[in-house]
């Protein structure tokens, strides 16, 4: 038998023993316990090591809220650090290790700073560090210094650096109506809805449903309340419109009534089934949400209240009932509430010895007092624990008389021997979900506590009803009528006079006497992980950090893994009292999700090892069998040169751009953002949303566009089709074809309603190839039929319409090269068919297929402008694009363009660089006037691309240079000290080549 494991109670299988190691030592637990609950049972009490003064930590909870018993858990070389010990759920070969300390958790070097005192009080970084003269470490040199142990030293688990070979599923569910919480409550809400026919989810983040039920100890209907719940669940299982969720947090409530949840598969097993994820991320949608979240024991602030053995009443309640575990042999509790006797009597059912009932209550009522005398406990009313005595484990308690209404102690201390001190401070609803979803909590005096806002009248389309404890409602009958009554509402049912469980259960009155504080010499602790003591939250109240949220990222108080799920209200009310102001005025800080912590690849899912989409264009497998080296450009992969063998990169694009000038090019186009635009309204909305005029462009035309954003500066550059009356094709770049999609629907949607428009993304739907050179009209005449293409027919931003392969193409005349050049459109499923054509058309001219990089080589020489050059700083004038600035009309952004810092004489503009010594140039070099490598300073400007000129013969760059147009024909220096690149450059026009587009026009 373990040393604290009970002889016979418990949901654990007693038949099955578990090994797994913790720190290194082996253990045994049985098949239902969790780490917390395998450890306790061997004895242990020592889980963790608090972040800032490393203070010994033992449990404190037994749920999600635990904040001192974070672990790493390792599978092989992968490591999750963070995680709760009480949602570890043990398995055969689980390793665990504890976190925050060195060499040991028993003996950690860090615990020296426990010493600092005051130098480590609230914001200690902001000032220790900043201020001394110490020889050389002046001001801010001083913590520079210092920055690089307080780097090595924050945080509190360590990230893995393997790959995580586990497979991450996404799920999308749809029902009538979703239950969040498996207590009582939640249990009939499910059962309610389900009977009305009405599709229900019901979720809850423990592996067992039951809530409270599993471990109250009442009775429902005449059964273990565990019993009863367990029953209630078989006959949801055996419904068809009932989904059951264990092991799974809903931790995010979005619009829409679209709620995300994390279902843990496999965290449990030692070995996953065939073809079962890791983890599954949950989108639920729903009509309704019944939430039935429950509350959370809030600890007391006392000195002392963190040493290990210093625990929640419920937790340890938990432990002995659920898991057949006691938190130690001779317990004493400390309440300022009833629930805590219920928790005395049901550890001495367990076979612990309560020592003591610490009540600062002076008028306890005789119900209590008869519960403590069941559990032959000392009730010591009107008195207050004023310490704890002990090292790395409990040993003994100190005492004294306390009067709740003043906060006042008086008499002498009295110690009391106790291995366990369970404490409960009232309770705390788990609103959660509901401040997401933008309910503003309200304060309620008698819980002393924040709950829902009720219902209103004004709030006939409400998607959420609460229940149970959730709304205040802390009795298990209450939680069964709220509960029943919520998932009829939900599902449209009526009321329902059908009698209700009868439940047995302790007497008890919820609300707490308003103590939060013990106001006695010591270290007192709010925020268990994050070291906040009460004197913290009075020092920020001192140095002016009144609000809330101030107060929250001053002291980090609530911003530790666990959220403040314990510490919240505590630190809110020793605030309020320094303002001299009731709790309510100072409200709470806004709960925001996730709720609990999410690993990054469930949200990636099914992309495991990427975080961002690979969007391939339909002539993807084409580049990679014609030798194409691919990269990622703008979410897209796309080919960066069609390198012959042996060739540089740079060999590679100056081949390719070279030929495309003497003969003919062609390249894949396919990424560029695609959107069509229609409606009576759609010329009116182009107007509006682009620098110069599109309504009075021709059908079969195209026109280049640039738009600029709100604030004046520019945002995107591209061409528009008009393909009819109504009907427009915009084209963006690749990178930016997202954000103009929602700039569009932002300004249809908010600011012009009232426009006939619509805009639909079709970017996928379309293949592009552009073909240029002086030999590209040649080639096309070759392959397409239906239509001619020569000057008449299809003339410079002309738009015509013909077949290539028997395939119905689009094809418009316009350049980015600055060669002749057509860009050709097909329908995607198509796209590798009409490309394979218009090479083997090319083949008798020399066609070459180029990449970006050659692309971005032609398009430099012709100083033509992409996102390096608009990045969301530039203006229209800086890019020398101020001649689509139309003055007949306003546009977005015409308001603010002019305003005097957008139109400063020394505002970076657009010029060419020639490198005079003939070495490459590198994006992101400073341009200086006069160059000192040892201290370079003074930058006139950036260079924004750069490449080797195949038609200059010279590197040649972009740059954004203050003046940049008068700078044209002087000489300075670029200055690029990261690479150690230094010379002399000439500034020059960025049209390096063809300025009077000549070639382009044929």
């Amino acid at each position: 038998m373990s040393p604290r494991r009970t002889e016979t109670g418990g949901r654990i299988d007693r038949l099955r023993t578990i090994r797994f190691t913790f720190d290194g030592a082996p253990y045994t637990g049985h098949a239902g316990d969790t780490l917390a609950s395998a450890l306790l049972a061997n004895g242990v009490t020592l889980f963790g090591r608090s972040f800032k003064y490393h203070r010994p930590r033992g449990l404190l909870a037994a749920g999600v809220e635990e904040p001192n018993a974070l672990v790493t858990v390792l599978r092989g070389e992968v490591r999750e650090p963070n995680i709760p010990a009480t949602m570890v759920e043990i398995y055969d070969g689980l390793v665990a290790v504890s976190q925050n300390r060195t060499p040991s958790l028993a003996w950690d070097v860090s615990a020296i700073n426990q010493l600092g005192g005051k130098i480590l009080s609230a914001g200690f970084y902001y000032k220790t560090f900043m201020g001394p003269v110490i020889g050389p470490l002046k001001g801010t040199r001083f913590w520079m210094f210092c920055e690089h142990f307080i780097r090595r030293a924050a945080g509190l688990g360590k990230a893995g650096t393997a790959p995580d070979p586990a497979r991450y599923e996404r799920m999308n569910a749809f029902c009538d109506v979703l239950v969040v919480g498996s207590g009582p409550a939640g249990l009939m809400a499910a059962k309610a809805a389900a009977d009305q026919g009405a599709r229900v989810i019901l979720v809850d983040l423990e592996a067992n449903f039951g809530g409270s039920a599993n471990w109250s100890g009442e009775t429902i209907d005449d059964m273990p309340a565990a019993d009863w719940a367990q029953r209630t669940v078989g006959q949801l299982e055996g419904n068809d419109n009932v989904r059951l969720l264990p092991r799974t947090t809903v931790w995010g409530y979005y619009d829409g009534n679209t709620l995300a949840a994390l279902e843990r598969v496999t965290d449990h097993k030692e070995v996953a089934a065939k073809g079962e994820p890791r983890q599954r991320y949950w989108a639920i949608r729903a009509g309704t949400v019944v939430l039935a979240t429950g509350s959370f024991e809030r600890p007391l602030v006392f000195p002392g209240n963190d040493r290990p053995g210093v625990m929640l009443a419920h937790a340890a309640e938990r432990y002995a009932v659920e898991y057949g575990v006691l938190p130690g042999q001779r317990i004493a509790l400390f309440t300022n509430n009833d629930s805590a006797y219920r928790s005395a009597l049901a550890l001495k059912k367990a076979g612990a010895a309560i020592v003591a009932i610490v009540d600062v209550r002076s008028d306890v009522s005789n119900d209590m007092r008869r519960l403590a005398s069941e559990a032959e406990a000392e009730l010591l009313d009107g008195h207050a624990v004023v310490a704890t005595e002990g090292g790395k484990g409990l040993t003994g308690l100190k005492v004294q008389r306390f009067d709740a209404t003043s906060g006042a102690l008086s008499g002498d201390e009295r110690s009391i021997h106790a291995d366990s001190l369970l404490m409960s401070g009232g309770w705390s609803p788990t609103i959660h979900l509901a401040s997401q979803a933008g309910a503003k909590a309200e304060w309620n005096p008698a819980r002393q506590a924040f709950l829902p806002p009720k219902p209103k009248q004004s709030w006939p389309n409400q998607q959420w009803i609460g229940a149970g404890a959730f709304t205040g409602s802390f009795s298990t009958a209450e939680a069964i009528a709220e509960g029943r009554a919520a998932g009829l509402q939900a599902a449209g049912g009526a009321a329902s006079s059908a009698p209700l469980p009868v439940v047995e259960a302790a007497p008890g009155d919820p609300d707490p006497a308003p103590v939060f504080e013990i106001k006695a010499k010591g270290k007192s602790f709010v925020d268990f992980q994050h070291d906040v003591t009460a004197e913290d939250v009075r020092l920020a109240h001192r140095e002016g950090f009144v609000s809330v949220e101030h107060l929250k990222r001053y002291t980090t108080l609530g911003m530790a893994t666990d959220q403040g799920k314990n510490s919240n209200v505590p630190g809110l009310a020793i605030m309020a009292e320094a303002l001299g102001k009731p709790i309510p005025e100072v409200g709470t800080t806004r709960f925001r999700p996730p709720y609990t912590a999410v690993s990054i690849g469930s949200l990636a899912a099914e992309r495991f090892g990427d975080l961002k989409p690979e969007r391939l264009t339909p002539m993807h497998d084409w580049h990679l069998a014609n030798g194409a080296r691919m990269y990622s450009a703008g979410l897209w992969y796309r080919p960066m040169i069609y390198g012959l063998a042996g060739e540089t990169v740079e060999q590679a694009y100056v081949r390719e751009a070279k030929a495309t000038r003497e003969s003919a090019g062609i390249v894949d186009v396919s990424t560029l953002g695609k959107i069509a635009v229609q409606g009576p309204d759609a010329a009116e909305f182009l107007d509006r949303v682009y620098t110069n005029m599109f309504s009075t462009l021709a059908v079969g035309k195209a026109r280049y566009g640039l738009m600029l954003r709100e604030d004046g500066l520019a945002f995107d550059d591209g061409t528009t089709w008009r393909l009819g009356e109504q009907e427009f094709l915009m084209t963006t770049t690749t990178a930016n074809a997202g954000k103009v999609m929602q700039h569009l629907e932002y300004f249809l949607d908010v600011i012009w309603p009232e426009l006939k428009v619509t805009v639909t993304s079709v970017t996928d739907e379309w293949a592009g190839a552009a073909i240029g050179g002086p030999n590209a009209r040649a080639i096309l005449a070759s392959c397409v039929t239906g239509t001619a293409v020569d000057n008449a027919s299809l003339p410079f931003m002309g738009i015509v319409h013909g077949r290539i392969a028997g395939v119905p193409v689009m094809i418009c005349r316009l350049s980015f090269s600055g060669e002749m050049a057509f860009e050709v459109y097909s329908g995607a499923g198509y796209g590798t068919r009409v490309w394979e054509a218009l090479i083997e058309a090319g083949k008798p001219f020399g066609l070459v297929t180029y990449g970006l990089e050659a692309l971005g080589t032609m398009r430099i020489e012709k100083g033509h402008v992409t996102g390096a050059e608009i990045d969301g700083r530039t203006t229209a004038r800086d890019l020398h694009l101020d001649w689509m600035l139309s003055k007949k009309k306003p546009f977005i952004g015409s308001a603010m363009m002019d305003r005097e810092g957008l139109i400063a004489p020394d505002r970076l503009e657009l010029v060419g660089l020639i490198a005079l010594d003939n070495r490459p140039l590198n994006g992101g070099g400073h341009i200086v006037e006069e160059l000192d490598e040892a201290n370079p300073h003074d930058s006139l400007g950036h260079i924004t691309a750069c490449c080797y000129s195949p038609a200059l013969g010279k590197y040649v760059a972009l740059a954004l240079v203050k003046g940049g147009k008068a700078r044209h024909g002087t000489r300075a220096f670029v200055s690029d000290p990261l690479r150690n690149r230094f010379g002399p450059i000439e500034i020059v026009s960025n049209h390096f080549y063809d300025p009077d587009g000549s070639r382009m026009h044929g």
